[in-house]
């Protein structure tokens, strides 16, 4: 892996993208109770939300198995 990508196989990028995915999810059930949003950008934005949260998982165990 070169030097210009060891920044997305630490700690905090895992930790800042779960954080992400779950203010995303968590936004998406406030705005749309709220009425806020619609059912379909609710939709969208606790998909992205759960797209973060994947992309942490990812890159958690790429980190394990690396080590």
């Amino acid at each position: 892996m070169t030097a210009r990508m060891d920044w997305l196989l630490t700690r905090e990028t895992v930790v800042a993208l779960a954080v992400l995915g779950a203010v995303g999810s968590v936004a998406a059930s406030v705005l749309q109770a709220q009425g806020s949003i619609g059912p379909l950008r609710a939709r969208q934005l606790n998909l992205a939300g759960y797209g973060f949260m994947a992309a942490s998982m990812v890159l958690f165990l790429i980190i394990g198995f690396r080590s």
